[in-house]
């Protein structure tokens, strides 16, 4: 019997039209299918939520490569999404758009593919960053079965945005493989954390509030379907008004104790 997916996705706040950003473990979903015996499980899910958006809805997907640091080198054409099975095999089997950014690179299904083509932000939160880029589309973050700490890069960009001390640009360079398969060798860099300052990223006390004042709309990891969803507009003030009024350190960041 294959679940029915026509209501599965509702009650968390994803309708027909949204542009979403999604981070996902779709584990909990993937071993229901498998167990069932679903053909191809992947699609399954990723046809069931681009379903549930509509012909008007767009899908934003992480393919982040956080080795590009140390390999020094990214291949637009090859390099795997380190996001999950879902985000991979919509890279490898969906028609759709990628951005370049090497580090933090995103694929874009759907309606409003076009206004992402051609991204190729030099930071990777930055104010030409995708991230940027949902928010004027009035998008939404949706999440499921992971809790903030483990997938909102979206506060980073609200931290770039605000400048915020704790972190600083640095570059990270490398060669770069482009989509006409020509190599180049590329500059891009991070907002990053001051890791000797012993900065921490410390998220989930924000995700905390974004609950306690209902603005996170859905259901918690493992519960339900386990999405939630939030306007991106909202994430962003409410995460700027936690910064600007001096609570970050509470918030988004602590301060690990330096060793002697």
């Amino acid at each position: 019997m294959i679940p029915d997916f026509k209501s599965y996705w509702c009650g968390s706040g994803l309708v027909k039209g949204d542009t979403v950003l999604l981070h996902s473990s779709m584990r909990r979903l993937l071993k229901f299918l498998a167990e069932l015996k679903i053909a191809d499980p992947p699609r399954v899910v990723l046809e069931s939520l681009l379903n549930h958006i509509g012909g008007k809805g767009t899908l934003v997907l992480p393919l982040f490569n956080f080795d590009f640091p140390k390999t020094q080198f990214y291949s637009v054409i090859s390099t795997p999404s380190q996001m999950g099975i879902i985000t991979e095999y919509a890279r490898l089997n969906f028609s759709g758009v990628q951005t370049y950014h090497p580090i933090y690179p995103f694929y874009i299904i759907g309606n409003n593919e076009n206004e992402f083509e051609n991204i190729n932000n030099l930071s990777g939160y930055g104010a030409d960053s995708p991230f940027a880029k949902i928010i004027s589309l009035e998008g939404k973050v949706a999440v499921v079965d992971l809790p903030d700490s483990r997938c909102m890069t979206f506060y980073h960009h609200v931290e770039e945005m605000c400048q915020v001390p704790y972190r600083f640009y640095k570059n990270f360079s490398g060669y770069y493989q482009k989509v006409d398969s020509t190599i180049e060798f590329r500059t891009y860099k991070l907002y990053v954390r001051n890791l000797a300052a012993g900065v921490i990223t410390n998220v989930d006390r924000m995700g905390e509030i974004l609950w306690r004042e209902h603005l996170y709309k859905g259901n918690k990891p493992g519960f339900g379907n386990g999405m939630r969803t939030i306007h991106a507009k909202t994430l962003f003030a409410r995460t700027r008004k936690e910064i600007l009024e001096g609570r970050a350190i509470n918030t988004l960041y602590s301060i690990e104790k330096q060793k002697n």
